[in-house]
């Protein structure tokens, strides 16, 4: 067996059934699925069992330990000679597993991973949300895109890593957020090749409201500062940037006691986003509200990074000690 798909859920039945759904359609068939839930108070077990009739899907359950070891418990129990890693609130179209084995013919690598995309049928807040996460004027557009980079680091939505480098890694360390790029990072620290394949991408629900959102982008913040404590050399200048315009809009907000006009920055950057985001999505209601996704991002992010740099590196607590109310639970 070529491929085995490695699917951490916790409290995301509904979500598994649609992932599960969408890998029936798959038109390379040399996979097996893996569905671990994490400790889950809703399991997903039944829906793992409606499906085994079209899949070859073995479900799991846990104690909870967090994704990074759910996905290690999955890891140690596939057969496939390369792990495909989803998050369980993503849909695969058609042709992923095709273009995935596509690429490794013409060009092998120890791992590799794909973009994401929102799917039509998607709410104008996922829409939004979406866009926040691979525009331009927010993320740089580099998230999964096709500019070239010199290193691609790929994330747990849609990533894949061959079997044997996985275990010779130790699979994902105990970082409850950002274990990821924890991953991806060791990926290169070790010598091995990871690319990015353009066309092996998959619809991401993301998060469906803004305070949801907020908690996710804020928790990255807070990883980005554990993973410098980590790895000093992995903290890059565009890893500053939420954290700038945090202060920045914060400054402009209390200067308008000063100065009416103190605002106009933030007015300007809300109008350019909004512009972009209704032209990409045809829709002035999913541009409307890619403004407060927009803002939501950058300044739940910029938080989140500044409180782990008070904790981290001026308190000089530990990553647990620091955080153990967000991620130790």
């Amino acid at each position: 067996m070529k491929y085995s798909f490695l699917i951490p859920v916790y409290n995301r039945p509904d979500e598994v059934d649609e992932l599960l759904q969408s890998l029936t359609a798959q038109t390379l068939k040399d996979f097996e699925v893996i569905v671990v839930d994490d400790g889950s108070a809703v399991p997903c077990r039944s829906v793992a069992e409606k499906y085994a009739g079209q899949l070859p899907v073995r479900y799991f359950s846990k104690a909870n330990s967090g994704p990074g070891q759910t996905r290690n418990y999955a890891a140690q129990r596939a057969e496939g000679e390369y792990l495909l890693i989803l998050d369980s609130d993503v849909i695969v179209p058609p042709g992923y597993l095709e273009a995935v084995d596509g690429e490794l013919r013409r060009e092998p690598c120890d791992a590799f991973g794909g973009p994401d995309r929102a799917h039509p049928s998607f709410t104008p807040m996922q829409k939004a949300i979406n866009y926040s996460m691979t525009s331009f004027f927010t993320t740089g557009g580099i998230r999964g895109g096709r500019k070239k980079m010199d290193k691609f680091y790929p994330r747990s939505f849609n990533m894949g890593v061959r079997r044997e480098a996985y275990r010779a890694l130790g699979g994902f360390s105990a970082m409850r957020f950002g274990e990821d790029i924890d991953f991806s990072i060791r990926i290169f620290k070790e010598g091995y090749r990871c690319r990015l394949f353009p066309d092996a991408w998959v619809w991401h629900k993301r998060r469906t409201d803004l305070k949801k959102f907020f908690k996710q982008v804020h928790n990255s913040g807070i990883a980005r500062i554990n993973l410098y404590k980590k790895y000093p050399e992995s903290l890059k200048v565009v890893h500053l940037l939420p954290g700038v315009f945090t202060l920045g809009t914060a400054a402009l907000l209390l200067g308008t006691a000063f100065c009416p006009y103190a605002p106009l920055p933030l007015l300007l950057y809300a109008l350019l986003v909004c512009a972009d985001a209704t032209m990409q999505n045809r829709s002035l209601r999913i541009g409307l509200l890619a403004v407060a996704a927009a803002y939501v991002q950058l300044i739940g992010y910029g938080t989140g990074f500044w409180r782990a740099w008070w904790r981290r590196c001026v308190r000089g607590k530990d990553e647990f000690e620091a955080f153990k109310k967000n991620f130790y639970k």
